[in-house]
This record gives C-alpha cells, structure tokens and sequence, in this order.
C-alpha cells in the first residue's frame, strides 16, 4: 500500500544538493546527523526534507547500513504524522525498531541507530498503552537507547527531548514513587531534559510541544499558562522542511483544543 503524500504541497522544501549541504546544519541542528558522503543519500535526504517519506525510505534502504538513518527517520516521521491506520502505524514502528537492532550491529558508534530504536519503540509504547509496554521490558529498552545516542553524540537535541518524554510519561503513567524507583524517571529530571534540548536547538518546535505536552501532563493548570505559551511558540515557528511543517501543523492543533 502506497504512502500517503504530503499534506501541504502549497509550501515546497525542495533542495538541490547544493542548497542542502547550506542548510545542513540548521536543518540538523536536531539530530547532529552528518552530512552524506554518498550522492544516493543526498537525494534521500533531499526527498524526506521536502516530504516524499516513502522515496526517502526506499533510497536510503538501498544504500544498506549506511542509508538507514534516513530511512529510520522518514518512516518513524511518516508513522508518527501521517499513516491513518493504527495497525500499519505500529507495525512500522516495530519494523524500524527490528532494523535499528542491525544498525547497531553494523555501526555501533551511530546515534541515529539508538536513537530511532528508542523513538521507534516509544511510539510503539504510546501506541499499545505505556503501562502494557512497561510490563513488556520496553521502558528499559527505550532509556538504555537513549542514554547510548546521548553519550555518542551529546548535542543529539532530540534524543534530549525524548529522554525527557520518557520521564514525564512514565511519572505520568505509573505515579512519581514507582517511576522513580523502578525506572528511575522524575518530573524535574526531565523537564532539564527539554531545557536542555532547546538550549542545543534553540529553533526546535517539537522541543517546546513535547516540552508543554508534559507540563500539561504533570502540572495541569498550574503550568497550563507556559504549557500554551510553548505551543504558541512552535505554531509560530517558520517551518524550514515537511518535517517541521508537520511539527508547525501539531502545534496549531494543540492550541485548538486547549
């Protein structure tokens, strides 16, 4: 079944190989990715940056090991925003979790194998109910991979950001004693976490909407005033890529139902 296409033809992020290399850095400024050394891959990450998930995928697939951080990232992005289909989402994410466990065979020192094992098997989580994935053992699996992408690469934002997902929706789920001394999650811990991610990507929308999606999990009203200054924050980002279009789009919906 064919992926769907992105929403938002309206705002094209197409780049040339020379205009990305340009605004690599701050189109990476999240993940701390290289730039790509191989042509095949430019051209992969040249359709992701501009929405074409699935050719994303399947050009980096192609390249084996060395492609699969961008084919982790397009099918975890297009999972995440797009797919409609519960089942197919999960399914997806299991898959990308399964293929990072070879990535981290084959390059042990990419943060981008740990990294999308832990976003790939949180979403996972997320998507059968946290409580039942913490009973499975995927909690561990998520913060050891964590942990991993953050000490292989230290100004891994996003790997920052989902650390500190982790926290707040582990307190969250199971209560501040039993996430702290069964998983070792706390409140503040990970509210550094986001702080600490938006000081590396001081541009990152995702970093302020999960940042108040756990403000508003956690303190409900009493933080709901700087939960909705965050999200108006990232609604009001100037989206450099689909992926930050996406993020832009979430946002927006957040201020809406609040």
């Amino acid at each position: 079944m064919a992926w769907k296409t992105f929403p938002y033809p309206e705002d094209a992020y197409v780049y040339t190989a020379a205009s990305l290399k340009k605004a690599w850095p701050r189109l990476h400024a999240n993940d701390a990715e290289p730039y790509p050394a191989k042509a095949e891959l430019v051209q992969a990450w040249i359709a992701y940056h501009a929405g074409d998930f699935e050719k994303a995928a399947e050009l980096g697939l192609a390249q084996g090991a060395d492609g699969y951080s961008v084919a982790h990232r397009a099918t975890c992005i297009y999972a995440t925003y797009l797919e409609a289909s519960e089942k197919k989402k999960l399914a997806m994410f299991l898959e990308v979790s399964e293929r990072c466990e070879q990535h981290q065979e084959e390059q042990p020192k990419n943060a981008a194998a740990y990294y999308w094992h832990a976003y790939s098997l949180g979403r996972y989580a997320q998507g059968i109910s946290v409580v039942k994935a913490l009973a499975q053992g995927i909690g561990a699996k998520v913060k050891n991979s964590l942990d991993t992408a953050i000490k292989l690469a230290p100004k891994h934002a996003d790997a920052h950001i989902a650390l500190g997902s982790y926290h707040a929706e582990i307190v969250d789920k199971v209560g501040a004693m039993i996430g702290g001394l069964t998983y070792g999650a706390k409140k503040e811990e990970g509210y550094k976490l986001f702080k600490k991610a938006l000081e590396l990507n001081p541009d990152s929308a995702i970093a302020r909407i999960e940042y108040a999606n756990a403000l508003a999990m956690l303190d409900g009203k009493k933080k709901m005033d700087e939960a909705v200054a965050l999200y108006e924050q990232a609604a009001a980002h100037e989206a450099r890529d689909a992926n930050e279009r996406l993020d832009v789009e979430l946002a927006k919906a957040e201020i809406e139902e609040e």
